[in-house]
């Protein structure tokens, strides 16, 4: 079997990160799409990334449909599962997005399964650790943490990362391949944008650089930067850490802080960018009225800190501070023309 690595949902912020730090450490990559028609987009966001994108194909697949996974994994040493619905509006429906999620996750780790593959690196998320009842004003969050999602201010999204993630640790133990599945559990991921399609998380930084609110809700996220997440999936393929969840953290901030570090480093958009905080009730009684609103309502009142040490000591990879991923954010951003 060749050092080819199946990346599922190709055409994605981290995805595009991720391509790049696998082609850049000499493997082939099969990216999967769900039409043909952002190949291209691909191609030039690895190259813009310092790799070669002669290393790269792809294939036709999507997540709600069986076809193409075996073929897509066939040939592949490792799979690295990004594909995951995230938008930016919350769907009324709780579990609105768990069928495509949970299922696409399932379809994935079987074909990757089936095709023998060595390591299945499934991309899910620090949402799928934070959310439960009862949660204190400073939530630690360890490997062992998990979301409930049940609990009732829980989003789609919150949902179904959740959900997702159980169902392919349950299925790995079924087949007897614990050892064979990774997990890699990012928080709110910024950093450099390689294209004008950018990405939801990333969304924040822009909304706060075009002041598109006059304060930001009471909210803090354990912070990422996506080069960083993007080594921590190409590690995970070969380190010792089968059957581990990596959390990818890091630091936490709020975004009156991230406001705050913007207004430092852009000195000449500080007037328009928000660091005056709403009190919570009043985010809640807004959310009522402004759907984007609601994805963070589960996150008033308490502050997630993340323990990753072990993640360092087990992958060799260390985490940017979360400054530097929010400076090379609006960096990009304003670079490309987005914000």
């Amino acid at each position: 079997m060749t050092d080819r690595v199946l990346v599922t949902g190709a055409s994605g912020f981290i995805a595009k990160h991720v391509i790049a730090e696998l082609l850049s450490s000499g493997f082939e990559v099969r990216g999967s799409l769900r039409t043909m028609d952002r190949a291209d987009e691909v191609r030039a966001a690895a190259a813009k990334a310092g790799a070669d994108p002669a290393g790269l194909s792809f294939v036709e697949a999507d997540l709600g449909d069986d076809r193409g996974w075996a073929e897509a994994a066939a040939g592949c040493r490792f799979v690295q599962h990004l594909a995951s619905p995230f938008p930016m509006e919350q769907p009324r429906d709780r579990e609105a997005l768990v069928p495509v999620t949970r299922e696409g996750a399932l379809r994935v780790l079987k074909a990757a399964l089936d095709a023998g593959a060595e390591r299945v690196v499934l991309t899910s998320s620090m949402v799928a650790m934070m959310y439960r009842g009862g949660q204190p004003a400073e939530l630690r969050v360890g490997e062992g943490s998990w979301s409930d999602p049940e609990w009732p201010p829980a989003t789609a999204y919150i949902v179904s990362k959740t959900r997702a993630e159980r169902a392919a640790w349950d299925l790995a133990a079924e087949r007897g391949a614990t050892d064979r599945l990774v997990t890699v559990n990012p928080g709110v991921v910024l950093g450099p944008v390689l294209d004008t399609a950018g990405g939801t998380s990333v969304g924040v930084v822009r909304l706060l650089l075009e002041g598109a609110y006059p304060a930001v809700p009471p909210v803090a996220w354990p912070v990422v930067d996506v080069r960083d997440v993007a080594a921590l999936h190409v590690a995970a393929m070969t380190a010792e850490v089968g059957g581990r969840r990596l959390i990818a953290a890091g630091g936490t901030m709020s975004m009156a802080e991230i406001g705050r570090e913007l207004r430092d480093a852009f000195p000449e958009r500080a007037r328009k960018v928000p660091v005056r905080t709403l009190p919570a009730p009043v985010v809640r009684l807004l959310a009522f009225f402004d759907r984007s609103l609601r994805s963070v309502t589960p996150n008033l009142g308490f502050r997630p800190v993340a323990d990753t040490a072990y993640v360092a000591e087990r992958t060799g990879v260390t985490f940017r501070p979360p400054t530097e991923a929010v400076r090379a954010t609006a960096r990009s951003l304003i670079e490309l023309g987005l914000a």
